[in-house]
């Protein structure tokens, strides 16, 4: 089973590449710990906008931080908030959208105007305004928690649709007329259907979930005491290191930010070959 898992990503190079990148950075996140002092993530740990050397090979910055000591630990800071509200988000949705596309009517009529008409709503503004109410002592899990208010939305409405193409199949209504409760066929029949689609659904969500965090860190609205990647960008802009000239203050959390994103797009291209019957291939 293991060779024939392996045989198929060996084919698939989507999700190959995906996964070596992100094994990359989980690499880089474990091993850091054990060569580097994560304590020099603290300000005034070091000696200020010192360029790259021996003694610091990502330099440090203005507030006296070993820069590869913040990314070392801000990457898995980062990688938790979109873990967690992509895992809450989607869970939510598919929730919402399995209730609704299954049992139709008036529940699926209420379910469906709560999605369109969230929307409708800007969702930077309304996780701004939920970042700046908490913005006191704003933790890493409050900012994952600020990100899942509105990370469930989509998830709600591409399950819906899935299961409404299933629900009229011919095994959906032998199940039904046979007795099983809706609950049963929900968790028995159509959710192992729809796994491998969950699956992709929960990698786009996550890396929607890290997309939205970096943005609300940039503005200054995340975890000011975290060195997550995010507050990092902050950092950069509030001390205008571009106009500074400290190149190798932006550099690392941006590239670090491209390998994620690359790795989550390819994993998640990766698993909709197998979710999406035209685009599989066999082993």
């Amino acid at each position: 089973m293991v060779l024939k898992i392996w045989r198929y990503v060996r084919r698939n190079p989507n999700l190959l590449f995906g996964l070596i990148l992100l094994l990359i950075l989980l690499v880089f996140s474990i091993v850091g710990r054990f060569v580097v002092d994560v304590s020099n993530a603290d300000p005034l740990s070091v000696s200020p906008e010192k360029p790259p050397s021996w003694l610091y090979p990502f330099g440090t910055d203005s507030q006296g931080r070993d820069l590869l000591a913040v990314m070392v630990a801000g990457t898995p800071l980062t990688l938790r908030i979109g873990v967690i509200a992509g895992v809450i988000g989607l869970m939510v949705g598919t929730t919402l959208g399995f209730i609704a596309a299954f049992y139709g009517g008036t529940v699926d009529a209420v379910i469906r105007t709560i999605i369109d008409i969230s929307l409708t709503v800007p969702g930077l503004l309304v996780l701004i305004i939920a970042a700046v109410f908490l913005k006191q002592g704003l933790t890493v899990d409050q900012m994952a928690l600020i990100v899942a208010l509105l990370a469930w939305r989509w998830p709600a409405r591409t399950v819906r649709a899935q299961v409404l193409t299933m629900r009229g199949r011919a095994w959906v209504q032998v199940a039904q007329m046979s007795g099983v409760g809706g609950f049963k066929i929900i968790f028995f029949e159509l959710m192992p259907n729809l796994l491998p689609y969950l699956a992709a659904a929960l990698v786009g969500a996550i890396a929607s979930a890290i997309l939205a965090s970096i943005g609300l860190e940039a503005l200054g609205l995340g975890p000011v005491d975290s060195p997550t990647l995010g507050m990092t960008i902050y950092w950069v802009i509030y001390y205008a290191a571009l106009l500074h000239g400290f190149w190798w203050w932006w550099v690392p959390p941006i590239a670090i930010i491209t390998i994620l994103f690359v790795g989550l797009f390819n994993v998640a291209a990766g698993l909709d070959e197998i979710a999406n019957p035209r685009l599989r291939k066999t082993v």
